[in-house]
């Protein structure tokens, strides 16, 4: 039967794949029909596609009726649906019918021309294809699952082409894809098969991956998401390695000037697909060396090469796109071989906002890359190996070394999903979204460490990393309607502290990030005291020293290491928020926390009080630190002026006179940073009693001040902060710290400067927002998950004072 909407290449058999469109997705299926897009409306753009041939829904159906085959698949079909047949006996006896077939002759005519045509463009004698199947319901917008059909790579010769389209024909009946096309209602004989035929391109002694043009995790839409292992890119797609990963901001690609990556995440890449020498089989897997498993597969023109790629093949589309590219190890080229709609978040509703929160916490026994946002608990359900997949129970938590289309079924009915291996790209993350099931995947451990059987918790609501969680927590999950949420005269920032977190609040109606803790970067991320990375002669521990070299690895200068973490973990955090404030203070350790990086026992002296000691802007300018705070210059120069964030606001914190302030802005300015240039402001925290006793002067020197209320309340008043005893005491809403408030906002606003407060009293005192509210505050910034609680009540607040 032929469908009626195969009109635009009626009666044609083969044809260049560049010659379609993807007007021609009835004729050619979603993927060539993309693929003859890419080539024709993309080229301008620098897209490069690999030359191909396509058969058309046209070629397949005459090969069902040249050798009657219609009849029995039906037959089959119907045995399964009765229960007269098992699916795994009526997917092999289909399969079996087209392997016994034969081409029509015209049509293997067409296509052994089409690929001799193909040799002599390569100038070739007999050239490597890659014959990949392309049903005409496969990556439409409203459905998924790709790869139900087969692919074979490192085909050569007309015998062998013919061969690998049969083989690709039978595929539309793996017990996958019967199974998919039951559960989607689709009648299996009105879905034809197109076959794309494209020269090899040599990732196997290159590289390959996968890419959205969405962050898959969160939503959020400016993001260019990079997935890259060496070789063929099976093992990305099947979830058998764990890749590189890359990210990069879109709305900054177009300007030239900038390299706008904000992040590069080294993968284990275990190992390579490549091609098998000899044998019946064309590929195999191998290990990868040492060094191919510690270096990035992807230079950074490279990955924003691919990323301007993704973002103009998204511009052609109108809608976020999943993409696979490959890069040739002999020539050094990119190509895109494969575009398809992305059909998770882009049809997600956005109108709610759900957050999931551990109420408790316990023993962490594995981590991976999350995937979703979502908490799940239960029984955890080891299965090593596909053939015992029957033994999965009903809602646990599936725990397995990967998966791939057979394991659909079961994943459908799992509370959670643990994998070994893969990542955010991985066909387990791909099918877990589709599902809305949460899943932790690329463990590397989890089917050895999680006992069958064993009380679990999955939580992938923590940021980018998931973790699986010993025992049943319990757990809240709060929902908002983002419609619902009130308007306010004053800016209600957030404040941030982990890059992995920041996509997931993009949705938030902040006004930006009014505090961007760099500590946390330098503490989890970095792990290492700057001035060890600078003078790691003096670091004389073999165990502290050799952590040092493998941390550092890949880094010609040590120092390196730290600019470029420190840099793209802020680019990371003012990405969501972009092109609002995002406030960056400089590094506020104390010295006693600054002693717990590696090697930081060898730059900190201790101190009795280092509440009061040797923190924040008396360190910039010592020749204790001074080398230090320089790599924190070169990080924030670096993410404004080659990466692009232009947004970044530098904020000094505990700056505790005018003179130091000038030392500080001297240093600043030795090191590449001048308030004024390029747009750069510079703020300061307002958390000492002198920084509002001598705000006026302050004020000359900055464009803006930020109250930080528990440092100001603990000098104001006297008390330790940390202190049980004198909890009581402890009292941001004391008349003698608003006061000294209401001074600061009166004297920054006399001054012609902003002035905002970043902490929780707003959202702990409804009372303290109506005062700040009252005193006319520019902005609040809040932690994340107070936000959309605490914004009713700075509008209220605002009513209030209104009315008053």
């Amino acid at each position: 039967m032929t469908s009626a909407a195969e009109t635009s290449l009626a009666g044609v058999h083969v044809t260049w794949i560049e010659e379609t469109g993807i007007a021609d997705i009835p004729s050619v299926g979603g993927k060539n029909a993309s693929l003859g897009e890419l080539s024709r409306a993309l080229q301008s753009a620098g897209v490069r596609v690999p030359e191909g041939f396509a058969t058309t829904a046209t070629a397949y159906r005459a090969f069902l009726e040249a050798n009657n085959l219609e009849p029995g698949i039906r037959s089959y079909v119907e045995d399964y649906r009765a229960g007269r047949s098992t699916l795994r006996q009526a997917g092999a006896a289909i399969r079996e019918l087209f392997l016994q077939a034969s081409f029509p002759e015209d049509t293997a005519k067409e296509i052994q021309e089409h690929y001799r045509a193909l040799c002599q463009r390569a100038g070739q004698d007999q050239a490597a294809v890659a014959v990949r199947s392309s049903a005409t319901a496969e990556d439409l917008p409203d459905a998924s699952f790709a790869g139900q059909q087969e692919t074979y790579l490192n085909v050569a010769g007309g015998r062998a082409v013919l061969d690998a389209c049969r083989r690709c024909y039978a595929s539309l009946f793996t017990d996958r894809a019967i199974s998919y096309r039951e559960m989607k209602g689709f009648d299996h004989l009105d879905v034809a098969l197109s076959v794309g035929v494209q020269r090899m391109v040599r990732s196997d002694l290159g590289a390959s991956g996968v890419m959205f043009s969405i962050d898959t995790e969160s939503g959020f839409p400016q993001v260019v998401v990079i997935s890259a292992a060496w070789g063929l890119g099976e093992t990305v797609v099947q979830g058998t390695i764990n890749p590189d990963k890359y990210q990069v901001f879109k709305p900054l690609l177009a300007d030239q000037r900038f390299s706008p990556i904000i992040e590069r995440e080294l993968g284990a890449k275990e190992r390579k697909m490549v091609y098998s020498q000899g044998g019946d089989a064309r590929t195999r897997t191998v290990e990868t060396s040492e060094r191919e498993r510690r270096s990035l597969v992807l230079a950074d023109q490279e990955i924003v090469l691919l990323a301007r790629w993704a973002a103009a093949v998204e511009d052609h589309y109108g809608r976020p796109m999943d993409m696979e590219w490959a890069k040739d190890g002999l020539t050094g080229e990119l190509f895109m071989v494969q575009a398809r709609p992305e059909t998770v978040q882009a049809h997600r509703d956005i109108s709610t906002f759900r957050t999931y929160r551990l109420a408790g916490t316990g023993r962490v026994l594995a981590t991976g890359a999350a995937i979703g946002d979502s908490i799940a608990r239960g029984q955890a359900c080891v299965i090593r190996d596909a053939k015992d997949i029957e033994s999965f129970v009903d809602g646990s938590v599936l725990v397995t070394r990967m998966t791939d289309p057979d394991w659909v079924p079961v994943m459908k009915r799992a509370a959670g999903i643990v994998t070994d291996h893969g990542g955010p790209t991985s066909h387990a993350a791909i099918v877990s979204r589709e599902l809305g099931v949460p899943a932790v995947v690329g463990t590397r451990n989890a089917t050895d460490v999680l006992s069958d059987g064993g009380p679990v918790t999955l939580s992938c609501a923590e940021g980018e990393q998931g973790r699986v969680y010993e025992g049943l927590l319990d757990y809240s999950v709060d929902e908002v309607d983002m419609q619902a949420l009130p308007a306010t005269r004053t800016g209600v920032m957030v404040n941030i502290a982990s890059p992995a977190a920041a996509f997931k609040w993009w949705r938030l109606p902040a006004a930006g990030v009014g505090l961007a803790r760099m500590e946390f970067i330098i503490n989890n991320l970095i792990r290492i005291h700057p001035m060890a990375l600078v003078h790691p002669e003096r670091v004389t521990d073999p165990a502290e020293a050799a952590l040092i070299r493998d941390l550092t690895s890949g880094y010609g200068d040590p120092q390196e290491y730290f600019v470029d973490v420190l840099a793209t973990g802020i680019a990371k955090i003012a990405a969501p928020f972009h092109p609002k404030p995002v406030i960056v203070r400089l590094s506020d350790f104390k010295s006693n926390e600054y002693s717990h990086l590696v090697g930081g026992s060898y730059f900190e002296r201790p101190e009795e009080n280092p509440m009061l000691g040797f923190r924040g802007a008396s360190r910039y300018y010592s020749g204790h630190y001074r080398e230090g705070f320089a790599l924190e210059c070169r990080a924030l120069k670096r993410v404004r002026e080659e990466t692009g964030f232009s947004n970044v606001i530098v904020m000094v914190p505990f700056c505790r006179t005018v003179h130091e302030a000038d030392l500080v802005i001297q240093a600043m300015e030795e090191y590449g940073l001048v308030r004024g240039a390029a747009g750069l402001q510079l703020y300061m925290m307002c958390e000492i009693p002198s920084n509002v006793v001598l705000a006026e002067d302050f004020a000359r020197r900055f464009d803006g001040f930020s109250i930080g209320s528990n440092d100001l309340t603990q000098l104001v008043l006297g008390v330790d902060r940390d202190s049980e005893e004198l909890a009581g005491l402890f009292d941001e809403r004391d008349p003698a710290v608003t006061s000294m408030i209401a001074q600061a906002i009166s004297k920054a606003h006399a001054a012609g400067i902003k002035i905002g407060i970043c902490g929780q009293g707003p959202s702990n005192h409804p009372d303290l927002a109506e005062f700040l509210v009252a005193q006319g505050i520019d902005s609040v910034s809040l932690n994340p998950d107070t936000f959309l609680k605490t914004l009713p009540v700075i509008a209220a607040a605002e009513a209030a004072s209104a009315r008053r």
